[in-house]
């Protein structure tokens, strides 16, 4: 904060103070909103007064002000910078020998804050956060239950695949389950059996009526039979439980290994842990990039008032928010990798900064 002055002072306490009351106030609503959403399921469930207050609210609070911090942002820069304007308060910043790139400073560090908060609030206070959350929202909320796919393929090793049909949480049952074993592009054995279910106390896999074929040369394959076998696999019940509501539980060591993990198996649901992790980076840096558009838009005193510059704030505020719900389907429909679809919205919108920015001088 070194070399900063009294205008510079001015403009942070101001951008910080209408950041906060803003985000304050949305919280606050968004809160009598959900409560007003809920209460049904929490009365029904018969869920304690403390659980809801210190478990799920104490716990969203912080998710929710991390999620539409960069949105509220741009907001109150909108907001304060038209009003500045309005008042001529930048036309005297810049007539006493104050540049246009200068008078960005405070907005550059403002939102910085917000935006390196925001990135160690995301990377690991708010997946700690999250761990009791979801587990309120998924034992209190029957809209949050943790769902299951179908059809999942798993590479273990170099040589090992698994495939499932259908899993169930209800009893940690796969059925359907098959193993097989490649050697040198061969299949060099298959395991089938019609359910294998996992053994928390021994750390195995119970199949049931299975069946395993061992391909030899010419005929001399061997096949074995029987009603129960219990086999180790590098594969746990936890596996099956990673989807969009655990995922926001892990940390960013936790997440990064989950994708190794993944990546090293073939599994296809990597891409929502790809997803996840790039928007944890992704997202606080459009704090920063909106902040320029915004001031670069409402930095002018305008013949009709704050609400032009209101008006095409919130047309490319909504549209970022389109436009990043938008992109996600680049990755579910593997037209993208996860990585490029998360940062293109970033990427959009910072040559737009950059053009408004450098036209707004002028």
């Amino acid at each position: 904060m070194m070399g900063l002055k009294k205008l510079d002072w001015y403009i942070i306490r101001k951008f910080m103070g209408a950041f906060i009351v803003a985000l304050s106030l949305l919280t606050v609503i968004v809160i009598i909103f959900d409560i007003s959403e809920k209460i049904d399921d929490f009365v029904a469930k018969q869920a304690p007064l403390k659980a809801i207050v210190v478990d799920y609210y104490l716990n969203f609070i912080p998710y929710f002000m991390n999620m539409y911090s960069p949105m509220v942002v741009f907001l109150t820069v909108i907001l304060f910078t038209s009003n500045m304007a309005q008042n001529s308060e930048i036309v005297a910043i810049l007539s006493c020998g104050t540049s246009f790139h200068r008078m960005m400073v405070p907005y550059i560090v403002s939102s910085a804050l917000v935006a390196l908060l925001s990135l160690g609030l995301g990377l690991w206070v708010i997946p700690r956060a999250n761990v009791t959350r979801v587990a309120f929202e998924q034992k209190y909320n029957p809209r949050a239950k943790v769902k299951f796919g179908r059809d999942m393929h798993y590479k273990l090793e170099d040589n090992k695949f698994v495939y499932i049909e259908s899993f169930s949480g209800w009893n940690n049952t796969a059925y359907n389950f098959t193993l097989e074993q490649i050697s040198d592009e061969h299949l060099v054995s298959k395991l089938s059996a019609e359910s294998a279910q996992w053994d928390s106390l021994s750390g195995k896999w119970k199949l049931k009526n299975w069946f395993i074929r061992e391909y030899g040369d010419g005929l001399t394959d061997r096949v074995r039979t029987g009603k129960q076998l219990d086999t180790t696999l590098s594969l746990t019940v936890d596996d099956f439980y990673y989807n969009e509501y655990t995922i926001e539980r892990l940390d960013k060591g936790q997440l990064d290994q989950l994708i190794e993990t993944q990546i090293s198996r073939g599994d296809a649901t990597v891409k929502d842990a790809q997803m996840e992790k790039h928007r944890r980076y992704s997202m606080p840096l459009s704090a920063i990039i909106l902040t320029i558009i915004g001031v670069s838009l409402c930095s002018k005193k305008r013949r009709g008032g704050m609400g032009w510059n209101m008006a095409v704030g919130l047309a490319l505020g909504f549209s970022y928010i389109l436009f990043e719900q938008f992109s996600k389907m680049f990755v579910v429909t593997d037209t993208l990798p996860a990585g490029i679809a998360t940062w293109i919205p970033n990427i959009l919108y910072a040559l737009i900064a950059a053009f408004l920015y450098i036209i707004a001088p002028k």
